[in-house]
């Protein structure tokens, strides 16, 4: 048997995408699409303490094409918290006009192939607690996609032993390095909580350089021969009065 990676885990992680049916919210008298819409934001606000307190973090996102709407991105220290959070939304007035089309639960993961060797207890770094445990930067556009290591015949990612593992992840590392400054990375690990094994969340103001990064990646060995991806979502952010001005309608 093959050396398994050992991962350190941080946040649990649900991204919740939501479609609006607008047909219906346009017949709600305008008053009561006020206190709904009001309702929302206080939701929204509530989740921004956790930000203020470092206890958590989310992020608000539109949703460019038919595949939703809008995104919440939701990090929480347990799995309980996004349940219940999860739920609080649910029983929100204005959630009685999305129907939800996707959602992804995963941990924030960080693996030994690219780590040093270190006596240090790792959770204790402040490098590495700020990768388990982070503030979801408000950029401009999101992208987010699922992803497996394929395993079919001779294209096994795990049949392969440990050294050849961390010597393709050691060079697919280096690209995603390349685009720092441009391209903010969360990695998120979802084997045995959703169909993939793992998340892929990236944040930049310039949504090029999604495109420029994923097509760089594709030419690498570990993406090239066995990656297999998911559906890609791309957005923009709400934050501020955006947020409210997404839900009105004339």
């Amino acid at each position: 048997m093959n050396e398994a990676a050992i991962t350190l885990d941080g946040w649990y992680v649900l991204h919740d995408f939501r479609t609006m049916d607008w047909a219906s919210w346009k017949a709600v008298p305008e008053e009561e699409r006020k206190a709904a819409t009001d309702e929302f934001i206080a939701y929204l606000d509530k989740l921004q303490k956790a930000d203020d307190e470092k206890t958590g973090s989310h992020a608000f996102y539109t949703v460019v094409g038919q595949k939703a709407d809008f995104m919440l991105m939701t990090l929480r220290p347990t799995m309980d918290e996004l349940q219940q959070l999860e739920a609080e939304f649910n029983k929100l007035a204005i959630a009685d006009y999305t129907t939800p089309t996707y959602s992804y639960v995963s941990v924030v993961e960080l693996s030994n192939y690219l780590a040093k060797e270190s006596d240090e207890d790792p959770y204790q770094n402040p490098y590495v607690r700020g990768r388990l445990y982070p503030e979801l930067p408000r950029s401009q556009y999101v992208c987010f996609y699922p992803m497996d290591k394929k395993r079919e015949g001779e294209d096994n990612w795990y049949m392969l032993d440990m050294d050849r593992r961390r010597e393709l992840m050691r060079s697919h590392g280096l690209i995603g390095r390349s685009y720092a400054g441009k391209v903010k990375q969360i990695i998120s690990g979802s084997v045995g909580f959703d169909d993939y094994e793992w998340g892929v969340t990236l944040f930049s103001d310039d949504v090029l350089q999604f495109k420029k990064l994923v097509y760089e990646m594709r030419f690498d060995e570990v993406s090239a021969r066995y990656g297999v991806f998911g559906s890609f979502f791309v957005g923009t952010i709400l934050q501020g009065d955006d947020r409210t001005s997404f839900f009105n309608v004339q």
